[in-house]
């Protein structure tokens, strides 16, 4: 199997592939264009990204061979999901591996706005001594409202209400409360009683803008406002505005609707040059810790699936915690979750007299995915009259 790996994946994750028997693997240092991409994808096997390499729909229909793609990484909007379902490729990532480094930045920014460090940094560095304290606070006492009270979110409430902070959330769906913080009913609750809000949130149709014009009216004037979510949620014209009126007193963003490939291409934001404004180039996960877990637990998921079939924390194909094989033939099939399949899967054991030792099923609402644990006399001929059945998307043999 070959391995390509872009965008600085953490050598841990290589030395993993490596440990397992991965000897074909490809490493390229950052992201690459959807062309060179589709010029280099079709023996590829397993496929390795982070956040920037975007993975089309013609990516993946040249990718022949692909079985998985690990985004080393929180999320997947750089990947096609639904191409990548259809298809029957497996995609993991790694939720929870950074968390903490993201909560422990998003305190830090909390001081350094409230403190206004980013105009006293600069002004020191001119040789001017900004020696004042209007305009700075101290965290303690004040409100922090946590937008998305999933993972990061909560860990950030536990580390903010420890310096003295109130906690007030709001999050679609029903959470449960850590320590003392208080869930709000409404969004725009909570965008009238804090201090401080901070963005935890996916990047999707329903969050895009979602700080805009109306909700910034909302807001306390003297707000600060922390964003290391996804870069289209804010209206950042609307948010430029907000400061220049003074109505926002501090700002920093870490993610943005536009970011540079490469770290040799120039930032361009409407953010910029604007007072008591950090802004960070995507480095909320950027920890010596947090790249080494995420390397750890991503290259797992990849080596365990490309070995075993489990697919355990796979966000396309249904998850199956399958044991690890022992004398024994598998065969893994993915098909479209339509009715019949199955019958039609065991229909063809049955005919072909195979000694079946061990079958897992799971489906969601598209996929079905059947492990087939079988003598190992049996095996080839098989796999060709399962490849025919009805619905097929693909198989694939361990043994």
């Amino acid at each position: 199997m070959k391995v390509l790996l872009l965008e600085n994946i953490h050598p841990t994750a290589i030395e993993l592939f490596k440990k397992n028997g991965f000897n074909h693997i490809e490493i390229i240092k950052g992201s690459i264009s959807e062309k060179e991409l589709i010029n280099k994808i079709s023996d590829v096997s397993i496929l390795g990204i982070r956040s920037k390499t975007q993975i089309t729909k013609k990516v993946l229909d040249r990718a022949n061979n692909l079985l998985a793609i690990g985004a080393f990484c929180i999320g997947t909007n750089q990947i096609d999901m639904k191409a990548a379902t259809e298809k029957g490729i497996a995609v993991f990532n790694s939720p929870f591996s950074n968390t903490r480094s993201v909560a422990e930045l998003v305190i830090g920014l909390c001081i350094s706005l409230l403190r206004r460090i980013p105009e006293k940094n600069n002004a020191a560095h001119k040789g001017i001594w900004l020696k004042e304290s209007d305009g700075c606070f101290e965290l303690r006492g004040k409100t922090l409202g946590i937008i998305g009270y999933g993972h990061i979110g909560s860990q950030v409430s536990i580390l903010a209400e420890s310096m003295g902070m109130k906690i007030i959330y709001f999050d679609v769906s029903n959470k449960l409360a850590l320590g003392n913080a208080e869930s709000c009913k409404s969004m725009d609750d909570l965008l009238k009683k804090s201090d401080v809000i901070t963005l935890h949130i996916p990047g999707n149709n329903e969050t895009r803008n979602l700080i805009n014009v109306q909700k910034i009216k909302m807001m306390k004037k003297g707000v600060h406002l922390i964003n290391l979510s996804r870069g289209d949620v804010l209206d950042l014209n609307a948010v430029k505005n907000a400061i220049k009126a003074k109505h926002i007193s501090g700002l920093a963003v870490d993610v943005f609707p536009e970011e540079p490939k490469t770290n040799k291409d120039i930032f361009k934001s409407p953010l910029q040059h604007l007072p008591n404004t950090i802004l960070t180039p995507h480095i909320g996960g950027s920890t010596l810790e947090a790249q080494e877990a995420i390397g750890v637990d991503v290259a797992e998921k990849l080596i365990t699936f490309s070995k075993s079939g489990s697919s355990l924390g796979c966000l396309t194909i249904p998850e199956i915690n399958l044991p690890y094989l022992k004398n024994a033939f598998r065969i893994l099939h993915i098909h479209q979750n339509v009715p019949g399949v199955l019958s039609e899967i065991n229909g063809v054991i049955s005919h072909m007299k195979v000694n079946i030792l061990g079958q897992y099923l799971q489906t969601n609402n598209n996929i079905g995915y059947v492990a087939l644990d079988i003598d190992k006399k049996s095996s080839l001929q098989l796999m060709k009259e399962l490849q025919n059945v009805k619905y097929t998307i693909r198989t694939r043999n361990l043994n």
